[in-house]
């Protein structure tokens, strides 16, 4: 695993998150965020690995997965969502998904969870380990962890090295299929890790972009734009494509991000 050292303090105690937490709430953001295609693959994936139960979003930010995961399969889950950022965290409760306004390491929860979902979140934690113990501590036996991280291994990584937007500051922590793997396993057993998701226009704008610190503003601009492409029926023919290079990325594990499951021992 590759890390950051020195660690901001702001960074390291989740500090930063809480006090940028209103930038999460940018229109372009909720919208893309709540858009039915947003979390389209993650839903995916989790469905074939627990299509019922209590499920525990950690750094959930504005609710989008739990609420499209509860709205589409409202007989199936019970949802919980947590996060150091208190504005998202508000925002989650006002669509209707139910949170712990706490901290998740230090909180008792009182009964145990069926999943424990780790979406984008591994690699801004400055101590990691904990958090997967502590989600290992409240899963029943059996119980399902989902990890998503970016993949230090990815065609992006290949061929942008440090001007890749997604190497910068607030990410503490970066994975390769092998480290991913081997950090799970150290409190679960690994059964299933894939790489998903690839993006072209971030590719295109960071190789023009010369290494620049890109703005939170035009990231989520950008996730607006690629959302678009996704709703739009005119761009079928395109999105094909992508997901041909996207699978086929993939399947090399070169895509740009990695997703491990696992369950409690």
């Amino acid at each position: 695993m590759v890390y950051t050292n020195p660690v901001a303090t702001e960074l390291a105690t989740g500090n930063f998150y809480n006090r940028a937490g209103a930038e999460y709430l940018s229109p372009e953001k909720l919208e893309s965020d709540y858009a039915a295609v947003r979390f389209e693959r993650e839903l995916r994936l989790f469905r074939t690995h627990c299509l019922r139960g209590s499920v525990l979003d950690v750094g959930c930010s504005s609710g989008a997965f739990l609420y499209q995961l509860k709205t589409r399969h409202p007989q199936d889950y019970q949802v919980l969502g947590t996060d150091v950022a208190t504005a998202p965290l508000e925002h989650a409760a006002q669509m209707g998904v139910p949170v712990i306004r706490d901290n998740f390491l230090s909180y008792s929860f009182a009964a145990p969870f069926d999943a424990v979902t780790f979406w984008a979140v591994v690699e801004h934690l400055f101590e990691p380990q904990l958090f997967l113990q502590k989600a290992a501590a409240v899963l029943r036996p059996g119980g399902l962890c989902f990890l998503l991280v970016p993949n230090l291994k990815s065609l992006a990584v290949r061929l942008l090295g440090a001007k890749y937007r997604y190497i910068y500051a607030e990410h503490l922590n970066y994975f390769t299929p092998a480290t991913l793997k081997k950090f799970a396993e150290r409190e679960f057993t690994v059964v299933d890790l894939q790489s998903t998701h690839f993006n072209p226009l971030v590719i295109a704008k960071d190789f023009r972009g010369g290494g620049r610190e890109v703005p939170r503003a035009e990231r989520y601009q950008l996730l607006k734009r690629t959302t678009g492409f996704k709703k739009s029926r005119w761009l079928y023919p395109v999105r094909l494509g992508y997901r041909l290079a996207e699978a086929a990325l993939g399947k090399a594990r070169l895509a740009d991000n990695l997703t491990v499951i696992a369950r409690k021992r």
